[in-house]
């Protein structure tokens, strides 16, 4: 019996799959024709892109546009010029091998990264994803296709790549590996696939062979290699549990989110696009709270047109069919870059230029993404919401355009709707804190509690060194996010919550109590949150919720929860 961390909810027993990385062996050698060697590596560079491409075309039917970004990224490092001038004067100036001009290159750009700060150090593991697909392309190694998987199987591997994960099929019935955390690449996609899946757990690998059967217990983080029949019949039974507790959920698709005293919230989606809409309605969402515009950003090779952004956010509002959609304007820098854009080098891009601050700069690309909004508003029900606010003027500048930019379509003579609500992301504590100015002139606040908690306890989330103090049932954070709620219910205003907490079902009792209006979540966390909310009553969440206030710790306050709970 192995421990690790449950990262996708589900139990499992199947048949090991052990996936072992190829080696790739890298010999220094000298060549004689340069030019045939340049050849070979361009060749085996443009084969590297289209594996990836096809990469992501398989994988675009069962991951979101959120997710699909990933290989967005590793199609711009392939095109990177960095990448191809380097290599090929290497193979000109030295006269070395194109594979080990790659893996010298590789080996410096990681290198790099590690001296760089924790958002760069997150972006190793795509160098190495890319560069070793590259250098297999140039070895001729074969890399396994687990598309081929024909059987039931849960994998076994060291780690998942973004490019592994995105050719599981349906044979693939979870998996184990021996790094990752929540919030790795893997763990994110198994969530959106359904599979059950445990990472963290250590010496899985050296555990298993391929062919051994294995209890994936992706509840409680345990794995068990080749179980006692007793063993196998009771995880079993565990995962027809599971099973079955999931499908009842189902009856509350279209049920009110309300408690049993009366007092009902929204429970939404977030999206990063119309393919994800299907997602939320299947899931009983109640709107989306959170449509995160940047990947039609991320997703185009220059800025997208007034035309084409207006298509986007049209099919969206048609699709929810009049329910509510908060859009985010465009929410980019920090650990999301465009490849036709140059973002200036920042000491920590994260606390630097982004979002509305960029915005605010380039104002033709906001104005351009508002018309496009403003006339998209007729189709449904538009909230737009910017993010990174931190003064009260930032928001009055940002508003100010908006409706500058709603003046000149009315005078031209296309609809725009009178309703549309204009809020802000309440991420930065200064924010938080003054609350209650904010909503005299914000129709709305969603609370983005994966930024917010970073920068109050002024501990890079991305940072395994710091990871203990990524507390979201910190009294402190909760503090502040009652600040946030109070300051806009004391204008009449309502308060949503789009970071990942919302979907938390520790959270979820706590922040009910709060007086949190709107949570928004992944489309696969709406209905067991409904289950939570309709199974107690608003009276005792208030009642936990200030008891929480009191504690000194977060682990005192999950204590409490637990103990509410139980």
């Amino acid at each position: 019996m192995l421990k690790g961390i449950a990262a996708s909810a589900g139990v499992s027993v199947a048949k090991v799959y052990k996936l072992e990385t190829p080696k790739v062996v890298i010999e220094k050698k000298t060549i004689e024709d340069a030019d045939a060697e340049v050849a070979k590596f361009e060749a085996a560079l443009e084969k590297t892109k289209t594996d990836i491409e096809g990469v992501k075309e398989r994988a675009a039917k069962r991951l979101s546009e959120e997710e699909l970004a990933v290989f967005d990224a590793h199609l711009m490092m392939a095109g990177d010029p960095d990448l191809h001038d380097q290599v090929v004067a290497a193979i000109k100036n030295e006269n070395v091998n194109a594979e080990y001009a790659v893996d010298n290159y590789a080996n410096m750009a990681i290198a790099l990264f590690e001296t760089l700060g924790e958002y760069f150090k997150e972006r190793i593991a795509d160098v190495k994803d890319v560069t070793f697909r590259l250098k297999c392309n140039l070895t001729g190694v074969m890399i396994p296709d687990l598309t081929s998987i024909n059987e039931d199987s849960v994998i076994v591997a060291h780690d998942l790549t973004p490019s592994d994960t995105a050719q599981l099929n349906e044979f693939v019935k979870g998996f184990a590996t021996e790094i990752g955390g929540k919030t790795s690449h893997s763990a994110i996609m198994a969530n959106s696939l359904e599979i059950p899946a445990v990472v963290g757990c250590a010496g899985v690998l050296e555990a298993c062979n391929t062919g051994d059967i294995i209890a994936l217990d992706a509840l409680d983080g345990v794995i068990v290699v080749n179980p006692d029949e007793a063993t196998i019949e009771a995880y079993k039974a565990k995962a027809v549990k599971f099973a079955e507790d999931k499908e009842a959920l189902k009856v509350l698709k279209d049920a009110k989110s309300i408690t049993s005293d009366g007092h009902e919230v929204e429970l939404a989606g977030n999206i990063g696009g119309f393919k994800d809409v299907e997602g939320v309605l299947k899931n009983g969402g109640e709107g989306v709270g959170l449509f995160r515009t940047e990947f039609l950003y991320m997703d185009s090779k220059d800025w997208p047109s007034e035309e084409e952004q207006f298509q986007a956010y049209k099919q969206v509002l048609e699709g929810m069919g009049g329910k509510k959609v908060v859009v985010r304007t465009l929410d980019i820098g920090g650990d999301k870059h465009l490849d036709y854009y140059d973002f200036p080098e920042e000491m920590n891009p994260f606390l630097g230029y982004r979002a509305i601050r960029l915005c605010l700069d380039q104002k033709d690309v906001f104005r351009t993404q508002l018309r496009a909004l403003c006339r998209a508003s007729v189709y449904g029900k538009l909230c737009i919401m910017f993010p990174m606010i931190a003064t009260v003027q930032e928001f009055c500048d940002a508003k100010a355009i908006f409706e500058e930019e709603k003046a000149k379509l009315i005078a031209e003579g296309i609809a725009v709707a009178d309703d549309i609500q204009v809020g802000m992301m309440v991420e930065i504590p200064a924010a938080a804190v003054l609350a209650d100015q904010f909503s005299k002139y914000a129709d709305f606040f969603s609370i983005g509690t994966n930024d917010l908690i970073q920068y109050s306890m002024a501990a890079d989330r991305m940072s395994q060194k710091v990871s203990y103090l990524y507390q979201p049932w910190n009294p402190s954070i909760l503090r502040l996010i009652k600040m946030t709620i109070d300051g806009a219910h004391k204008n009449g205003k309502w308060a949503g919550m789009c970071g990942a907490m919302a979907g938390e079902p520790k959270a979820v009792p706590i922040l009910l109590g709060l007086g949190l209006d709107e949570f928004s979540m992944s489309a696969t966390q709406i209905l067991n949150a409904r289950k939570q909310v309709t199974s107690i009553t608003y009276e005792a969440a208030q009642e936990l919720a200030a008891k929480c206030l009191e504690q000194d710790t977060a682990d005192q306050v999950l204590d409490l929860v637990s103990e509410y709970m139980a």
